[in-house]
């Protein structure tokens, strides 16, 4: 059997384990003998060959299942560049059974779902949220694990941030990853316009003047520095306010 052969065998093989195939795992395993050529092996040297017949083939399933997953986040991606939304997150999802230990793939599904909860309408008019809620918190739960398998991942500290502010008005939540951040990217402007948004929301109104003052001194963007001096006022007004 040629190597290109035994991979297409591989691949079915697998595509029956994981789909859950009407076939028994009896017949599974016969087909199995008879495209190896193990029948019953009893003698050392015959176990030694059953055993190196049978690695090769996990190498082969393994080798295969690995770029079902990457093509997977390829085709979330170019779904993802298109607004095409709902079918990026369902490719990411499928390539997070591949590698489940991914930080970058749970980011690109928080993306996804942050912005279906963004689309998410109540067609039916019975004033439900429930699936937009869904979709917020999918979001949240999606960029947490990220941040989990890695601590100084930046974009997910970001993202969770822009969900808690400005989804489910939660801004003390995002506190602590906004901080986080800006341990690792001292000089990032846009995390500290969003932490200066949720100081102020939660009335920490000198933290936030503090760090408009930094986006000022640091920025060379014109429309950011008006910004800054524009939100600095605000907060500078909230917190002499009577």
């Amino acid at each position: 059997m040629t190597k290109t052969k035994q991979m297409i065998a591989a691949v079915v093989f697998a595509a029956l384990m994981l789909c859950g195939c009407a076939k028994s795992s009896k017949t599974i395993i016969r087909m199995q003998k008879m495209e190896e050529g193990v029948g019953s092996p009893t003698t050392i040297e015959q176990l030694q060959a059953a055993i190196k017949k049978y690695q090769d083939r996990v190498a082969d399933v393994q080798l295969a299942q690995a770029q079902v997953g990457i093509w997977y986040k390829m085709l979330g991606t170019r779904y993802l560049d298109n607004k095409m939304y709902g079918e990026a997150l369902q490719s990411f999802q499928k390539a997070i059974t591949f590698y489940p230990d991914n930080q970058n793939l749970y980011y690109w599904v928080g993306v996804c779902a942050g912005y279906m909860a963004a689309s998410a309408l109540d067609y039916t008019a019975s004033g439900s949220t429930a699936q937009k809620y869904q979709y917020l918190k999918l979001a949240e739960s999606a960029y947490l694990r990220a941040i989990e398998i890695d601590p100084r991942y930046v974009r997910a500290l970001y993202g969770v941030s822009v969900i808690y502010i400005y989804y489910l008005d939660e801004p003390e939540k995002a506190i602590p990853h906004l901080e986080a951040a800006l341990e690792i990217e001292k000089r990032n402007t846009d995390a500290m316009f969003r932490l200066a948004e949720a100081y102020y929301r939660t009335y920490e109104f000198d933290k936030a003047v503090e760090l408009y003052d930094r986006i000022i001194s640091l920025t060379k963007d014109e429309k950011r520095k008006s910004l800054a001096e524009q939100n600095k006022k605000i907060a500078l007004d909230a917190a002499y306010m009577p």
